[in-house]
Order: C-alpha cells, then structure tokens, then sequence
C-alpha cells in the first residue's frame, strides 16, 4: 500500500511537471542573451563608470543588437543600431509605447504628467499638449514672432557684455526659456527677474544631478537613496519650491480665466478641467497640470538651450565652418532681417551644421526609458511585462552603417556631393514612434532661428583660442552634457 501510494505521488508530480513545461514552452520565447549578471547587483560592476552607454555598444558586439542586461535587479532589454531601434518605436510602435517609471523623475513629478505618464493617462495627456500646443503655433507663425522679438533680447543682453568673457549658459537659457513662457504662462520674464534665475538654476541642477553617478543610483536604487542623505533631498525641496511657484502662476490664471478666451496652455488646462469636473476619473486635475507644466518647462529649456550653447563651442572650435555659415547667411538674409524658417531651404551649409550639432552631441544617448506594459515578443525574443526597454539613441546617432562620418564632427553627414541638405533617416535626436518629443518642432524653429540671427550680428571666439575648448561632454550617462567655458561675443 506503501509504495502504491508512493508510486501514484510520484506520477503524479511527473505529469504535472510535464504539464508545466509544456504550457511554459507554448508561452515563452527566449530571453535576448546578454551578460552574465551578479544577484542585486546584476550588470553594474561591468559597467563603463563614465560612460555607461559605451558598455551596452561593447556588448552589442558580442550578444547582437537585441540583448538582456540588468541595471541592479532591473531587468533591462537594451536596442542597438538604427535598424533595431526603428523597427521596434516605428513598425512596433503599440508594444514599444510604455514608459518606464524613472525613479528620481517620478519622484519630482510625483507620479503624474505627460513624460511618465502611461496608458490612457499618457494618451488624453498627450493629445490635448500636441493640440494646444499647435492651437498657439507650435510650429507656426504666431511661435516665429515670439522667436524673432526674444533674439532681439538676447542680442540687447550679449552686447552688454562688451566682448568681455561670460558663461552663456543662463545667457542662453533666459532667452529659450522665455519662448516656453510665453506658451505655457502667456508672458515672458525680464532676464533680471529673480523667480526666473531661480527656476533656471533648480532646472540645470536636476538634468545635471540625472546625469550623474548619484542620479543614476537613485533610478537604480531608489528605496535606498531615499534613506541617505545626499544632495538629491535638497535638491527635491527645491523642487517643491518651483511648484509652489507653477501653482502660484495657476491660482493667477484662475483669477482672471475667461472661459471663451484661452490666453495659454494652463488657460486651456483650466477650461478642459471645469469641463470634466463631474467626471470622477479625469485626468484634467491639479496634480497632473502641475506636473505637465514642469515637463514643458523642463524640456523646453534645458533641451534646446544646451543645443545652442554647444552649438556655440563647435564653432569656436571650428573657425572655418563659423566664417562659412556667416558667409551663407549673409548671402542670403543679409544683416538686418530676422530670419525666418523659410530660410532654411536656401541655407544648406547652415542647416546641416545645425543637425550635426544635434547628432554629435547625441544629448540624451540612452533616450528615455521605456517600458512593456504587456507580454510581447520581439525578433523572436520575450519581452516580458514590466522588462525595461532602453532604445539607445547614442547607437543610431553613431551608427557606422548610417553616417559618412560617425565619430567626427562633419557637416557633409548632412550635405549631397551638389552641396544641397539631404536628410537621414538615422536623425532621432528626439526619438521616434509614439514616444517622441512633443516640442520637436518648436526645438528645431528655436535652434535653427536663434543660431542664425547670432551668427547674424556677432563672432564667436574664446579668451584661450580654438584648442582650449574641449567638446567632450563634463557628465555623460543619462545626458551628455557639454562642459563650461568662457564665450567671447563680438559684435558684427
């Protein structure tokens, strides 16, 4: 009776065995290959310390362009190349369209916005920026007008400067920033005011504190970096600082709303929200309002304003490639009009400078995480849900099978053999499919307006020459962020 009842026991956990690793291979592919991870720590110890990103291209040689690799205990699919990465955000778009929830920017946004946001949250969020945005010409016009009156600004604020060397970094940032302003907040800011300075400062601290080693450790480490303390708890109480400032420019708004007459985003905000107000499962709230006003600000500061001002270094680092773009410039504009976007089309030389800024600097290499928000499977490999998905952008901007010149700063990346601009499909600086940015046409009209009314009226040089500028970025990891350096801003 014994061994009967021992023998059905075991046969039975056989067939369930058998049970489970049939349903288990009917349902699962293989994991993409990657390094051998340690547990807690997994992938870490391997890691390129100042360049993360480079690790990943390392490892791409060996494992292929769809590998597993695990950033602590966080299991990561990382997309290498632009094949991969275009196949996956454009022709995959659905399953790529997650977000993954970065720690330390979920923390100051609390877990509301655009940026972080998923779902239908990330959709109806989404939908009304891209529409509002667009209602008060994003990509048109009406932002062209609000473009051409700040360059007259910011060329009042550089010849105060008498060609003596400065820092434009908060130079820069002012005259960017206040174009946003004028979208989101319906007014710009003097660049004296102090609530302005201050909201600067606290942005270039968070992008700079992201793309450090202690930034990274709270996206990877997050339950322990909230126990220590460190520069990022005072940096989270400036932050609350700059949203009790955002709430004090909505309570403004809710003052004087006109219901029939939207003067801004945070108007439109405030209309969608008394009209959903019944409506128990809005998104159209405080916290999200607040959260996506500080994405935009956010964005459209740091973003471009670091675009320009490394746009500046290239060309006191390359003196020809200045004197060329004045020369085109002047051919074709002239000294005394503003430019205008439809300019562009007749300055090739200077159009493809400006996109080969943009690919070389290759300023945020990892992109912006995403996330699988479901079971899905990709080139024959598992994409499980809740697996981090990391489309390095670093790897399509550099791609060798893509660019004329990957590793060297050239024009020609963007230039036919006739001199005309050509473009390039492997130009993703803003990402692509669902997730790209929703300011991409308002960065590319400030980059390309503010770059050329400069080189309109002022030469750029530095105290210490070409070879004392050093384009390497300072921080690069989440970003890569240009280093500082003295600008000399003659005038024409």
């Amino acid at each position: 009776m014994e061994i009967s009842n021992t023998m059905l026991l075991v046969g039975f956990v056989v067939v369930l065995l058998v049970v489970v690793r049939w349903r288990s291979n009917r349902r699962k592919l293989p994991l993409p290959p990657g390094p051998l991870a340690l547990p807690v720590l997994g992938n870490l110890f391997m890691l390129n310390k100042s360049a993360p990103f480079k690790s990943f291209l390392e490892w791409s040689k060996i494992y292929g362009p769809v590998m597993t690799v695990y950033l602590g205990p966080q299991r990561a699919v990382v997309l290498v190349g632009y094949d991969t990465v275009k196949e996956a955000l454009v022709d995959q778009p659905d399953d790529f369209a997650g977000r993954a929830q970065i720690a330390f920017l979920h923390r100051v946004v609390r877990g509301y916005g655009l940026v972080i946001g998923n779902g239908e949250r990330w959709r109806q969020l989404r939908r009304f920026t891209l529409t509002t945005l667009r209602d008060f010409g994003m990509g048109r016009k009406r932002i062209e007008n609000w473009i051409q009156e700040e360059i007259k600004h910011l060329h009042n604020s550089l010849r105060e400067t008498k060609s003596a060397p400065f820092d434009p970094t908060f130079i820069v940032s002012r005259a960017v920033s206040n174009v946003i302003c004028a979208l989101v907040f319906g007014q710009r800011f003097r660049y004296e005011d102090n609530n302005l300075l201050r909201l600067l400062q606290i942005i270039n601290k968070l992008v700079r504190f992201g793309s450090s080693p202690w930034g990274q450790a709270y996206n990877i480490f997050p339950w322990l970096m909230e126990q220590l303390p460190g520069r990022h708890q005072s940096l989270l109480r400036e932050v609350d600082e700059m949203m009790d400032f955002f709430m004090e420019k909505i309570k403004e708004h809710e003052e004087s709303l006109d219901l029939d007459n939207p003067r801004d985003f945070i108007d439109c905000f405030l209309i969608r929200m008394n009209q959903e107000k019944d409506n128990p499962e809005t998104e159209f709230h405080y916290n999200n309002m607040l959260s996506v006003v500080l994405n935009l600000f956010l964005a459209g500061t740091e973003t471009t304003s670091t675009t320009i001002r490394y746009a500046l270094m290239i060309l006191i680092k390359y003196t020809h490639i200045q004197d060329q773009m004045q020369k085109e410039i002047e051919t074709v504009i002239g000294g005394d009009r503003c430019p205008l976007m439809q300019d562009r089309k007749s300055l090739p030389f200077t159009d493809a400078v400006i996109h080969e800024v943009q690919r070389y600097l290759d300023l945020v290499p990892f992109n912006l995480p995403h996330c699988a928000t479901h079971d899905f499977s990709f080139r024959g490999y598992a994409i499980p849900n809740g697996t981090i998905i990391i489309p390095l952008l670093h790897s399509v901007l550099k791609d060798e099978g893509m660019w004329e010149s990957p590793w060297t700063f050239n024009p020609n990346n963007f230039l036919d053999t006739n001199g005309n601009f050509k473009t390039n499909p492997a130009f993703m600086p803003f990402s692509a499919g669902k997730r790209a940015c929703v300011g991409e046409s308002l960065a590319r009209m400030e980059l390309f307006m503010f770059i050329v009314s400069l080189l309109q009226h002022f030469t750029f040089s530095s105290p210490g020459g070409p070879d004392s500028v050093d384009p390497t970025p300072e921080l690069s990891s989440f970003g890569n962020l240009p280093r500082m350096y003295q600008l000399l801003a003659s005038p024409r």
